[in-house]
């Protein structure tokens, strides 16, 4: 089981640079820390999308901005440790500007969160895919080589790493084939290896302990992401029209926001303190929470209420997209002692409520993601 009380006493007044964290799950991630007493460091582009959770969280402007920028970010959600964080809106392939930051920062974990992280936007900017997840890790395994300064160095990928071949009931285990199908899932893949690599050549015997986090599919209040299944059902409730699926039959392994970070906090302490804990762990849901999209939609529907409806084209054209998809969490329960806590039901009802919430004002929105991280904290307790 997760250490709730542990995981704080390990982060506060720790230095944390954690890379994407204006990101939908990076957002998140900083005021978690927050809540743990950390020192934020963040380092990533500005949001890509309006509205971003990210400005919801810390005042408005940062998806409105152009320029690469280094600025003190308070947070608006109240009963925080700190809920400061030093952000430097920046490119992970800016490598001199990397490494400035990280040199100055001195972190003691590292949290590599930073991606081109949309299937279908891959295969519009292959190349771009492959520099930001491949190049953009190797700059940040770059720093730590350079100066082995941190204890803990996390690479958060994705489960779409594995060799999909679509196996009914088959969930991947760590041990199988790395080669992802489309240009994100590949690179994502290449990225893992890249990790692996400099672990074994370089960072294990400068003392720095590495491991690899391949999640499932996230979702939770907040996501604005295009071409991603919760976040179209978000536009579609909140601007009254039809929610509009693709691979309706599509099996993914769903879960809340929230399960995975604690388990990156987890994964990067333990390692921290003890190096045997280093490897490569798949941060995934039960076999009860493997849906299909269709089922996944239905559950939003009757949660949110309303008049909202869903339909599905029976030709729907677009690119590749894995048809079954699902990960073996056995070595994460047996390391960690860890359960999946919030599985479908509880994870779309926090969908709905901070939705809705959202829709009262950004600060309601804030304090119903503060009650959903401390409801899922007390279960450590």
């Amino acid at each position: 089981m997760i250490d709730f009380k542990k995981l704080s006493e390990f982060y506060n007044g720790k230095k944390v640079l954690l890379t994407g964290h204006t990101g939908f799950k990076g957002s998140y991630m900083t005021v978690i820390l927050g809540l743990m007493g950390a020192k934020v460091y963040g380092y990533a582009l500005k949001p890509n999308t309006v509205p971003c959770l990210f400005d919801i969280l810390y005042g408005d402007g940062v998806s409105s901005r152009s320029e690469t920028e280094l600025t003190i970010r308070t947070s608006r959600v109240s009963g925080l440790k700190t809920g400061i964080v030093e952000s430097r809106i920046d490119d992970i392939l800016n490598f001199d500007a990397l490494t400035d930051y990280y040199n100055r920062i001195s972190p003691d974990i590292v949290i590599h969160m930073a991606a081109q992280p949309l299937v279908r936007e891959s295969y519009r900017i292959p190349r771009d895919t492959y520099e930001i997840n491949v190049m953009g890790t190797v700059n940040l395994l770059e720093c730590i080589r350079n100066n082995p300064c941190c204890a803990s160095f996390l690479n958060v990928t994705t489960d779409k790493v594995y060799f999909n071949e679509e196996r009914p009931g088959y969930g991947y285990r760590e041990n199988d084939k790395l080669d992802g199908f489309d240009p994100y899932s590949n690179s994502k893949s290449c990225s893992e290896l890249v990790t692996h690599s400099y672990a074994a050549s370089f960072l294990k015997d400068q003392g720095v302990a590495v491991s690899t986090a391949r999640a499932g599919n996230v979702i939770g209040g907040g996501d604005f992401s295009p071409d991603r299944i919760i976040p179209d059902c978000v536009r579609a409730a909140v601007g009254g029209k039809e929610i509009v699926l693709r691979n309706l039959g599509s099996i993914r392994p769903y879960q809340h926001v929230l399960e995975p970070l604690f388990v990156y906090l987890t994964i990067a302490m333990e390692q921290a303190l003890d190096p045997e804990y280093a490897g490569w762990y798949n941060v995934g849901p039960d076999r009860e929470d493997c849906i299909t999209t269709g089922e996944l939609c239905e559950l939003f529907v009757n949660e949110y209420g309303g008049d909202l409806t869903w339909t599905a084209p029976e030709n729907s054209e677009g690119p590749h997209e894995a048809g079954l998809l699902m990960l073996d969490n056995s070595k994460l329960k047996e390391t960690f002692s860890w359960e999946p806590v919030w599985h479908m039901p509880r994870t779309i009802k926090a969908v709905c409520d901070w939705t809705k919430a959202w829709q009262s004002s950004n600060t309601e929105a804030n304090e119903e993601l503060l009650r959903e991280i401390i409801e899922y904290g007390q279960q450590f307790k």
